[in-house]
């Protein structure tokens, strides 16, 4: 158990999420953090530990902050002087005994915390990570050059140095910053495939257990998980789950029934309201019921913006002529 709190511990001090909350810069993720606390209360030593340590150590120095020595320095003494105290009582050893007892203990921890803040500086931060919340969109721009927009409830991870390298959990828009000079390639890589890029526009959703690729711009070669590959020319589409061994690769046109996101925006094309509100739910962590099953049917086309929750439940009331009603983090969907 306590190796796993320390696995734990060391998660969050790297959880950009995790972070937010710390500093509080992150509404979404400040709510997040407060609920899993209260549902995981066997937990909450080791998440105050962490908290102290994201406030206390700055991880792009060497050493640690005046104010964070000085601040553990007096916890400490305070601590091993009523423990002195009280030992000296039991003990009835002399005051300059105890003086120098708590002199040696302070300087001890004292040599303990840098210790500890070098080790960690060494050890910890190596990947970094980028999440968002339920309903939250980023802007980012990776250290090569490369914009990413990452849609909500998603994971964009690479390691330091490295930022040509990523995984993705959830979904993106990449503008991927090519490199004639050294042609250096940029890989996304997900549960079902690798995406090999030199430069381009595409976007990549790995949501139900599958992943989807839309080419915008330039081309990209597809790594399959089952040893396959494909290669891709704008305006394209590929689906592929190495769970279901399932692959589609068409061409995106008007009689073709497709969903893809862009920078905010969800465009539909003939797709059934049942699976309009799937993106709904994925990206805002909110469940739907139909109280009408005939409303599932309904088909939507044209472009949904999805960076708020309420702009786009208007949208889709608009565009399909029902009613939601959304009610204990429930959308009921109702035929008018």
């Amino acid at each position: 158990m306590e190796e796993s709190k320390q696995h734990f511990l060391e998660n969050l001090l790297n959880d950009t999420s995790f972070n937010n909350w710390v500093f509080k810069s992150n509404r979404n993720d400040i709510a997040f953090w407060n609920n899993w606390i209260l549902d995981n209360p066997e937990y909450i030593d080791t998440i105050y530990n962490a908290r102290d340590i994201i406030k206390g150590i700055d991880f792009e120095e060497k050493e640690l902050s005046s104010d964070f020595i000085n601040d553990k320095f007096d916890l400490v003494f305070e601590k091993i002087q009523s423990n002195t105290l009280e030992r000296s009582k039991k003990n009835k050893a002399s005051k300059s005994s105890n003086k120098k007892l708590i002199g040696f203990s302070v300087l001890l921890v004292a040599s303990f915390i840098i210790l500890f803040s070098i080790v960690n500086t060494l050890n910890f931060n190596t990947e970094v990570i980028h999440k968002t919340g339920f309903g939250e969109i980023i802007n980012l721009k990776l250290p090569d050059g490369t914009t990413v927009v990452l849609n909500g409830n998603s994971q964009l991870k690479y390691e330091k140095g490295n930022s040509r390298d990523v995984f993705l959990d959830g979904e993106a828009y990449f503008k991927v910053k090519s490199k004639p000079s050294t042609k250096a390639k940029f890989w996304v890589t997900t549960n079902d495939l690798k995406v090999e890029v030199f430069g381009t526009h595409f976007n990549v959703n790995t949501r139900n257990e599958k992943t989807n690729v839309l080419l915008d711009e330039g081309s990209i070669n597809l790594l399959l998980e089952n040893g396959g590959s494909k290669k891709m020319n704008p305006g394209e589409i590929v689906s592929y789950s190495k769970i279901n061994e399932i692959l589609l690769h068409e061409k995106i046109n008007s009689d073709f029934n497709y969903a893809l996101w862009r920078d905010g925006t969800y465009i539909f094309n003939n797709i059934s309201l049942n699976k309009v509100m799937k993106y709904i739910e994925d990206a805002y962590g909110i469940s739907s019921e139909f109280i009408d099953e005939e409303t599932k049917n309904i088909k939507l086309t044209g472009g949904i913006p999805n960076e708020n929750l309420k702009i786009c439940i208007d949208a889709i009331q608009k565009s399909t002529g029902i009613t939601i009603i959304e009610k204990e983090n429930k959308l009921l969907i109702i035929k008018d």
